[in-house]
């Protein structure tokens, strides 16, 4: 009898240990998220104003970021008419945040960026090229105080700061942890139209235009995607 409470104590104190480990490490574990982009909602946009043979737009995305990421997105633009030359109008573009926030989108410069305010000239797509741009919020930059340089700090999707916020967004923070809730938000892409033998002056906007929102969907996957296997899929 003796030796079955032993066992039974062992057993427990086993069930104990392996629990504990089992949560001790799933909380170590990084908080994943998913982006998913609804290209099925761009594509019926541009079929609504006749754009589905002329224009395309994708993201590149990846299968999941930490949620303090991604501060950044890969966009591309493909002109596949014949005749028109199709302008990204960056100044007017933005992104739609999950709080209701609207902020420029900030198209990234191989030069450093020392000043968020100033202009920045469209885009040129030519009949049978595709666009590449690395874009982001405006809401994501900080300036660094030593260098004076604007860099891409906070989460597109800075869902991570309603941690800290009043009681609603904590709740909603909870929510969006434990998976009952999910997050949208979009890119706001101004094109501007132009027959290629017309062009747009610098300054004009009376070209014909066309207004295309990119919606989004960041899920929170479940801890065990963040583990290496998982990684590399």
């Amino acid at each position: 009898m003796r030796n079955g409470n032993n066992n039974l104590i062992i057993l427990t104190l086993y069930i104990i240990g392996v629990t504990y480990t089992i949560n001790r490490m799933v909380e170590s574990v990084d908080d994943q998220v998913k982006l998913e982009f609804d290209k099925a909602s761009v594509a019926e946009q541009l079929k609504k104003q006749n754009l589905e043979d002329k224009i395309a737009i994708n993201f590149t995305l990846k299968a999941m970021y930490s949620i303090e990421d991604p501060k950044e997105l890969t966009l591309s633009v493909e002109n596949k008419s014949s005749d028109l030359a199709v302008y990204v109008d960056w100044d007017n573009s933005a992104v739609e945040e999950f709080d209701g926030a609207s902020k420029r989108i900030i198209r990234k410069s191989p030069d450093l960026t020392r000043d968020l305010a100033v202009p920045q000239i469209p885009s040129l797509i030519v009949p049978g090229k595709t666009l590449k741009e690395v874009i982001a919020s405006e809401s994501v930059f900080e300036r660094d105080k030593e260098t004076g340089v604007y860099v891409a700090k906070k989460p597109i999707a800075n869902i991570i700061k309603l941690k800290t916020g009043i009681k609603i967004q904590k709740k909603q923070f909870n929510e969006f942890i434990t998976r009952k809730l999910n997050f949208k938000f979009s890119v706001d892409l101004v094109l501007r139209l132009a027959e290629t033998n017309v062009g747009i002056a610098p300054g004009i906007t009376t070209s014909p235009i066309c207004i295309i929102k990119c919606p989004f969907t960041v899920k929170k996957l479940p801890w065990t995607y963040a583990l290496p296997w998982n990684k590399k899929r």
